[in-house]
């Protein structure tokens, strides 16, 4: 039987996908930090309410929300991502409201919950059939609970991942190219899309803002910090799998002599693009 899209995605982030983002996972905290706040801010949580943090990965934004609603409410961090789960247990205390459950969040049975809040940092653009993924997490929220998640613009408008990528691609052959509904970090970069799946899933009020900003690719640690992120997450790190030491070290000079031209001090800052999209479950 043909491996599913779905198969495929839980498989990497169990995989080579999931382990990298554990060992890069206190850089990209920091380099991911000003979406996650900018999704909050959106989301507005508040004290006593239940959050559902969809791709919770490795608990950074579950912690934030967390904070956010306090003792008296509830935080689910889903993930398919067993490495990284295990990881994110290890990063709360018994007296933070949270329950991380390894689960697929488009199958997760969630009609219990009657959450006020759908989240999610970039957690969202993998599902292999969005559609019937959002409906069954709105099928979580109460009446008028609200979504509000983050995701990718084109690839066009995201330098910090296609510059290193174009970099690469001198000494590897260039990645396959996605179809348009294929789970993928810029499968939700067409607005028209996402509001078509959001209102098949039965969502209202529906929004996107474009929000745009300069990822930190060294996280203030130095263009060697960069260079290496960039090969363990994401695009480039795909591209150069697999392949001998001396490629990947061709590919490192090449990565590291173009990020070069974004360093400041010990930040790398190159432009990314996403949209802070909101719905509510009328």
């Amino acid at each position: 039987m043909p491996e599913t899209k779905a198969a495929r995605e839980i498989a990497y982030w169990n995989g080579i996908g999931g382990q990298s983002w554990v060992s890069r996972q206190a850089i990209w905290d920091v380099v991911l930090a000003p979406v996650a706040d900018a999704v909050i801010q959106a989301a507005a949580p508040q004290s006593g309410e239940t959050v559902i943090d969809v791709g919770c990965g490795c608990g950074a934004t579950t912690i934030l929300l967390a904070d956010r609603v306090g003792q008296g409410g509830r935080v689910l961090g889903l993930d398919v991502s067993a490495p990284m789960l295990a990881l994110a247990k290890t990063r709360i205390s018994p007296k933070q409201p949270i329950e991380f459950v390894l689960a697929d969040a488009s199958h997760h049975d969630l009609h219990t919950l009657r959450a006020d809040l759908l989240f999610s940092r970039f957690g969202v653009m993998f599902f292999a059939d969005p559609t019937a993924a959002f409906t069954n997490l709105r099928a979580g929220l109460r009446q008028g609970g609200r979504l509000a998640f983050s995701c990718f613009r084109p690839a066009s408008e995201n330098p910090w991942m296609m510059v290193p990528l174009k970099a690469a691609y001198q000494h590897v052959p260039p990645l396959p190219k996605p179809a348009p509904d294929d789970p993928g970090p810029f499968s939700f970069s067409d607005p028209a899309r996402v509001e078509d799946i959001l209102a098949k899933a039965g969502f209202a009020e529906i929004a996107l803002t474009p929000f745009d900003l300069d990822f930190d690719l060294a996280a203030g640690q130095g263009l060697d910090a960069a260079v290496a992120s960039v090969l363990e997450i994401g695009a480039t790190s795909r591209a150069v799998q697999g392949q001998p030491s001396e490629i990947r070290d061709a590919v490192a000079a090449s990565v590291s002599e173009v990020l070069a031209g974004y360093q400041k001090g010990d930040s790398v800052l190159l432009p990314a693009a996403t949209w802070l999209v909101t719905a509510r479950n009328p």
